[in-house]
């Protein structure tokens, strides 16, 4: 198979995301509807996914996120594998569109780095379909009475009872994801720092501290994962042999 993810290739697209910086910071237009289901994201929806060309796509996406999609437990990048497709296509529709404010990713996620809204269909398929990681980072866990609580009466209506999240609403699986990543995002989330959040989830969680914060995500980061969507411990992605 074609290696895609060179030390030449990366270094370029490294390069590229200084200036992605900009872009974002200079031309990005406001997002009024968090979803509006328009562009990329619509056209990729329809179409039906190559396995082979995902798996040549994800490549590109490996360099991060791992062969594995299993990201980093440190929080650096995030669990991908056994996201839901609708949710993983959304994402990196709205970092194309610049509705999604990541600069790090932005030149990887480019159409002249991994193809048009068929790459999207082909990569966001094959990632869905990997298994996820068995040791996902976790928190303190010196507080999830109050995890508990608060995950029973702020989340459950869009994560669900065990974080499974819903496809067809584009709620994200958070089960089995890295503590730090989310602890990240929700803080972003709740001060307004990432632009295409669901409004009804800033609004649940905007009188929440950062002890709160941190009690929820940690007992999330805890959720068990059901056994068949896990890989066995020491699994390595037999694709790129």
């Amino acid at each position: 198979m074609k290696k895609l993810t060179t030390i030449a290739t990366v270094l370029t697209f490294i390069g590229v995301s200084f200036s992605a910086t900009t872009i974002a910071g200079g031309q990005v237009k406001d997002v009024k509807d968090w979803n509006t289901g328009e562009g990329e994201q619509s056209v990729a929806m329809k179409l039906a996914p190559n396995r082979e060309n995902g798996i040549e796509v994800y490549e590109v996406c490996s360099a991060c996120h791992l062969l594995e999609g299993w990201g980093m437990d440190n929080g650096t990048f995030p669990q991908l594998a056994g996201q839901h497709k609708n949710v993983l296509i959304k994402q990196l529709a709205d970092i194309r569109a610049l509705n999604r404010d990541n600069p790090t990713m932005y030149p990887f996620a480019l159409p002249e780095s991994i193809g048009d809204e068929q790459a999207i269909a082909d990569v966001t398929d094959y990632i869905a379909k990997l298994p996820m990681n068995p040791n996902n980072g976790k928190g303190e866990g010196n507080n999830l009475a109050l995890g508990q609580k608060l995950y029973k009466d702020n989340c459950v209506q869009c994560h669900m009872e065990n974080g499974e999240g819903d496809q067809e609403k584009f709620y994200p699986k958070i089960q089995g994801q890295h503590y730090a990543y989310m602890l990240r995002q929700f803080e972003w989330i709740r001060d307004g720092k990432r632009r295409n959040a669901n409004p009804d989830m800033v609004k649940q969680i905007a009188g929440f501290n950062d002890d709160d914060m941190k009690a929820v995500i940690d007992f999330v980061s805890r959720i068990p994962v059901p056994k068949s969507d896990v890989a066995p411990v020491g699994w390595i992605n037999p694709d790129y042999d």
